[in-house]
Parts: structure tokens; C-alpha cells; sequence
């Protein structure tokens, strides 16, 4: 008799958890870098993500792009053609910095965003008031960099565009404090709202929770089998103890399916066997331990389950290309972001 997987289905527990712990070993940097106060009717278009990264941070790549909306209402347009209308409160998030058009009212002729902004580099937050006079809306835009070898992973399993609109309760409250003092931080000589660095981080992560929570999610990828009750039940045990000698059978029986059917279902959901995801996770705990601590190399390897240091660093010098002493010695600090919001 053939065996068969179960069903494809989400599971009510998102287990925001194993997010949690790639975003916190990510190390996200971030920024608020404009502030824009617009007047119907007006338009402008934004180039591709790696244009605006030179600007923002030379030599940094790809970042994450979100844009608050403090007041008002606009649309946003990816190439795509993708499309939505934002309201007060809302936040869009682009994973992958895409080209788009922000515009209100529709169909309103636009100009490039580099036309309204000042030239780089900046001496005090920028800001732009642009328009007509008619409808207010203004937005406060953000960035966000991690180190790539891990926040790629997370990234890759979003859609090129997203909306959050936080529900009413305490995460509503806590996102709409967060986008007055946003709001507060872009207006002109408030040096204090600048010493709050960690507002993009933690705001990037509320509202990937939101989404995420929200059951409307388009995900791929990792965040897609967090949410199937195989995949994710395997990979919550995983994270939880990443050093453990685990082996296809033990960690089929603590999920209470068959080896094969936890293989193929890794497979589909991830394209790769649950050994091989559990050794990606290793080397990239190896990687912000070696970066973040003065462990030596052989106890950073035990830290992450292996017997040697020999063993990890063959497996670390395969996957990442450096022994783990040559990469520790090459890693710096991220470029200085302006302005430091």
C-alpha cells in the first residue's frame, strides 16, 4: 500500500517562535529616513531597492523598505501590478525594496522620488512637502538590513508587498504608539526621539507577527511550513534543541509520522531533507556566535552539536566557504546608517 502525507493544512499555532529567534540572531539594523507630508494631488515613483541601499547605506544590499501611514489615505503600486489603497494606521512592508508608485488620487502623473528628495548625504532628517492642495497624507518611510546569510531565509517566503492593519486590542495599541513616536521622531530638532535606534527592528517584528497571525498570509518557503502541522511541529522541536545527535526516525516519532513521510513533506514545503535544514541552522547559530562572542571555535561547534572541531569546521568552511576563523576575522559592523532613528 502507498503511504500518503497528510493534508497540506495550517495549523492554528504559527509558532512565531522559530521567527523570533531567526530575526534575533539576524541582527536587523534599521532606520527612519523620510518623512513626507503630501497634498492631493501628487505621485512619485520609487526605483529599484539596490539604488536606494547605495544611497541609504553604500555597500550595504538589499533592505527591507515599509512605509507608515500617519495620516490620510494613498495607493501604492508595484510593477507587478499589485495594488493597494493604505489608511491611517496602515503599514506596507516591501521585503525586497521592489520598484513602486505611491499616488493620490489615482492616476496622478508622478515624478521620481529622486526629484523631491534632497541629494544624499544628509545633514538633518529629510523631508518633503509635495502636492496640490487638497487631501493631507503623510508618511513616514523606513528601512531595515540583517546580515544576509541568515535573513534571507525569512525574506524569500514573503511577497514582494504586504499590508498590516493591526486589530484592535493591545498589538493595535502597541503599533499605534510606535507610529506616533515615528511620527514624533521625523519632525525637525528632536534629537531625543534619535536615540531610540531600536524602533524599526521591533516594529518590523510586531507587524510580521500580525501578518502572520492574521491568516491571509502569502507565504512560501520557511514562514509557509511554520504553519503546516508536520513541518512546523519538526522544525519547533529543531530550534529548540539544535545540538541534539537528531536523526530522521527519532524526529519523525516525536512528530508521530513515518520517516518518509516527514522527509517528503520537508521536501515540499522547504526543498530539502530535515538533516540538511538542521545543519543550515547550526552553521547559522555558528555564524552569530562567532561574530557576537569570544568562544573559541571548538566550543561554538559543541554549542551547535558537533563532536569536534574539526568536524564543524569542514561543515562550516562547505556551506559557508570560509573556515570559521577566517570568517569571524572578516565580519565587521554594518555601515553607519543616517540618520540613526
Amino acid at each position: 500500500m502507498t503511504e500518503t502525507s497528510p493534508p497540506l493544512t495550517e495549523t492554528p499555532d504559527h509558532r512565531f517562535e522559530v521567527v523570533s529567534q531567526v530575526l534575533d540572531l539576524v541582527r536587523l539594523d534599521g532606520a527612519l529616513f523620510l518623512r513626507a507630508d503630501f497634498r492631493s494631488p501628487w505621485a512619485y515613483t520609487s526605483p529599484a531597492g539596490k539604488l536606494i541601499a547605495e544611497a541609504l547605506l553604500p555597500g550595504a544590499g538589499s533592505l527591507v523598505l515599509f512605509h507608515i501611514v500617519g495620516e490620510g489615505r494613498c495607493w501604492i503600486e508595484l510593477e507587478d501590478g499589485s495594488r493597494e489603497l493604505l489608511e491611517q494606521g496602515d503599514v506596507v512592508v516591501l521585503p525586497y525594496a521592489d520598484p513602486h508608485l505611491m499616488e493620490y488620487p489615482a492616476e496622478t502623473e508622478p515624478v521620481s522620488i529622486t526629484e523631491l528628495l534632497p541629494f544624499p548625504p544628509w545633514t538633518e532628517f529629510p523631508r518633503i512637502d509635495y502636492g496640490g492642495e487638497g487631501e493631507h497624507c503623510l508618511i513616514v518611510c523606513g528601512y531595515l538590513q540583517g546580515d544576509a546569510v541568515l535573513f534571507d531565509p525569512v525574506l524569500r517566503a514573503l511577497p514582494s508587498m504586504f499590508v498590516v492593519r493591526p486589530p484592535a486590542g493591545p498589538a493595535a495599541a502597541w503599533v499605534s504608539a510606535s507610529i506616533e513616536y515615528a511620527l514624533m521622531a521625523s519632525e525637525r530638532n528632536n534629537p531625543t526621539a534619535r536615540r531610540n535606534q531600536a524602533l524599526p527592528e521591533l516594529l518590523f517584528a510586531e507587524v510580521l507577527r500580525i501578518y502572520l497571525e492574521s491568516g491571509k498570509a502569502e507565504l512560501t518557503g520557511l514562514l509557509a511550513a511554520l504553519r503546516d502541522p508536520v513541518v512546523g511541529h519538526a522544525l519547533t522541536l529543531l530550534h529548540a534543541d539544535p545540538a541534539r545527535d537528531w536523526s530522521v526516525a527519532e524526529l519523525a516519532s516525536e512528530v508521530a509520522v513515518s520517516k518518509t513521510v516527514l522527509v517528503d513533506r520537508f521536501g515540499q514545503m522547504l526543498g530539502r531533507p530535515p538533516i540538511k535544514y538542521l545543519t543550515d541552522w547550526r552553521l547559522s547559530l555558528a555564524s552569530g556566535l562567532l561574530r557576537t562572542t569570544h568562544l573559541s571555535v571548538g566550543e561554538i561547534g559543541a554549542r551547535v552539536g558537533y563532536n569536534s572541531e574539526e568536524s564543524f569546521s569542514r561543515a562550516f568552511k562547505r556551506e559557508l566557504g570560509k573556515a570559521p576563523a577566517h570568517w569571524r576575522a572578516e565580519a565587521t559592523e554594518p555601515p553607519k546608517m543616517f540618520p540613526p532613528l
